[in-house]
């Protein structure tokens, strides 16, 4: 992609400006936009990656993620210890 950036400017400035300044401008502002659209579509991700659901690693923070989320209920680890040891 970069090397189209590259060739892009180049051709536009050593050789078609030449003939036709606009044309020139045209390639330039094509050349612009193509590394920030190429860097969006490389960094897309798909609807099946759940990135936020991954653990951070902090198992605090991830038991209260959890409540909040709604896969655990608030102390159900302390319940669930209570409820055998009876």
């Amino acid at each position: 992609m970069m090397g189209t950036c590259v060739v892009l400017f180049v051709l536009a400035w050593a050789v078609v400006r030449l003939w036709s300044v606009p044309a020139a401008i045209g390639m330039c502002l094509v050349a612009m936009v193509i590394p920030p659209v190429a860097a969006i579509v490389a960094n897309r991700r798909g609807p099946e990656d759940r990135w936020w659901d991954d653990p951070s690693g902090d198992p605090q923070s991830d038991e209260w993620w959890d409540e909040l989320d709604g896969k655990r209920k608030p102390g159900g680890d302390q319940q669930d210890r209570d409820h055998h040891e009876r």
